[in-house]
């Protein structure tokens, strides 16, 4: 096996300094400073890149876009990589409606999986669509051995931290408490038998512990970014 998965995040978007439950693609386009985000990722990651990946929304697309301008390469179009649907409370930024979100996200990484708000989708829903490409992504890629090179896979904060936990194994608390930034990524390494092994969440690498007092429904509200 060679290069490693690296979900990242988008840079910001309108909808982020808006602080808005911003999840139906194609969604709202990067900020000024959300570009420079992206390019100073594709210019700064110190691995191999072998390819980008994108999802269906605007802002995904063109983090990943300018990633490749950054690295001589093209992006690539994955459906069901797009961030987790809140359904009724779309485009909305009162605390009231991150509350409610965030309670049913917290939910899903405690295990209860088919919490759903209304009209968006349950955890369960969006792993289905998600994990699928992840492992179509690794037999393709990552367990051929002639293949060099890490895969980018540019996507948004909240259906990452649900995957990356499940898929790795690592402690619902911690992805809880620890959101990430704009262009932040998430590492997993492929090991045996289908397995995922995860070497860095943001800038932190395992051993990945929560805090002994995690709020992260209340820290969701402090932020001015509810999705990271």
């Amino acid at each position: 096996m060679s290069g490693r998965l690296v979900l990242v995040r988008h840079g910001q978007t309108h909808g982020n300094v808006a602080r808005r439950l911003d999840t139906r693609p194609p969604g709202a386009d990067l900020t000024d400073l959300g570009r420079e985000q992206a390019r100073i990722f594709g210019r700064g990651w110190p691995h191999d890149i072998g390819m980008v990946a994108h999802s269906v929304a605007v802002r995904a697309l063109q983090t990943a876009a300018e990633i490749c301008d950054e690295r001589g390469l093209e992006p690539q179009r994955l459906d069901g990589i797009h961030e987790a649907q809140v359904g009724d409370l779309e485009d909305r930024n009162d605390d009231d409606a991150i509350e409610e979100f965030k309670t049913v996200y917290h939910r899903w990484h405690e295990g209860d999986l088919d919490a759903r708000l209304s009209g968006g989708e349950s955890g369960r829903e969006v792993l289905d669509r998600f994990v699928p490409v992840i492992t179509q992504l690794r037999m393709r890629y990552l367990d051929d051995d002639s293949w060099h090179g890490d895969v980018v896979v540019v996507s948004h904060g909240a259906a990452i931290r649900l995957t990356a936990a499940t898929l790795a194994g690592v402690d619902a608390g911690f992805a809880l408490e620890h959101h990430l930034s704009n262009a932040e990524s998430v590492v997993l390494a492929p090991i045996t038998d289908g397995r995922w092994s995860c070497l860095h969440w943001g800038e932190l690498a395992p051993p990945f512990y929560p805090e002994p007092e995690p709020h992260p429904i209340e820290d969701a509200l402090s932020s001015a970014d509810p999705m990271g």
